[in-house]
């Protein structure tokens, strides 16, 4: 159980990446006052998280209803989560970004999809699998989620004075770590898939 407590936190964190958004919160509300600063991280992580729970509740029904298999979805989840990890080990890592003044930035690009990634969204479906993990483990898988968003929040409400610890290079820096551990974990989801359709036997554990 503590694997894969301790799994599921590091593929969430990646894949959310509270550091990444953090960094582009800062220089996305770089001009607001400190309580409109406020409002808005608390409206993004509120929205992503509709959306991861959403995901978790429904994506797998939404998968068999379209004769979608989960070895499928982890086969192919696993290909997007490995790039994912790549564009965040090679990405320029700038905050910057040009975004209308007409539209709430705590929707776009806050929380879809710089806090509920499509990493993410597939990675809630994966790892709370009916097949493959109890009520239980899934509830439990929940509250991990929940626990990285929380941290996503705090990040964004300390984002100025922790950018100014770090800095940009230190928190690109991060990134790049946590884009390097998704990808050996999404390898793991490819190659589970691939031993569960008895494709490849010789891999040890």
């Amino acid at each position: 159980m503590l694997d894969k407590l301790l799994q599921d936190f590091m593929i969430l964190w990646a894949t959310i990446d509270p550091i990444g958004t953090m960094a582009l919160f800062a220089g996305l509300t770089a001009k607001l006052t400190a309580e409109a600063r406020r409002k808005t991280a608390f409206k993004a992580i509120a929205y992503a998280s509709i959306v991861l729970v959403g995901s978790i509740g429904i994506g797998q029904i939404l998968l068999t209803s379209m004769g979608i298999s989960l070895l499928s979805f982890q086969l192919s989840g696993g290909i997007i989560l490995f790039l994912f990890g790549l564009q965040m080990i090679f990405s320029s890592g700038s905050p910057d970004a040009e975004v209308d003044a007409e539209h709430d930035i705590a929707v776009f690009p806050l929380a879809i999809p710089a806090t509920a990634t499509p990493g993410a969204i597939l990675a809630v479906i994966l790892l709370t699998d009916n097949q493959a993990h109890t009520v239980t483990e899934q509830v439990t898988t929940g509250l991990v989620m929940l626990s990285v968003l929380l941290v996503t929040l705090l990040l964004m409400l300390l984002s100025g004075k922790i950018l100014q610890v770090i800095g940009t290079g230190g928190a690109s820096i991060l990134t790049r770590i946590m884009g390097m551990i998704l990808a050996a974990l999404s390898v793991e989801f490819i190659i589970e898939a691939l031993k569960a359709e008895n494709w490849i036997t010789a891999i040890p554990q």
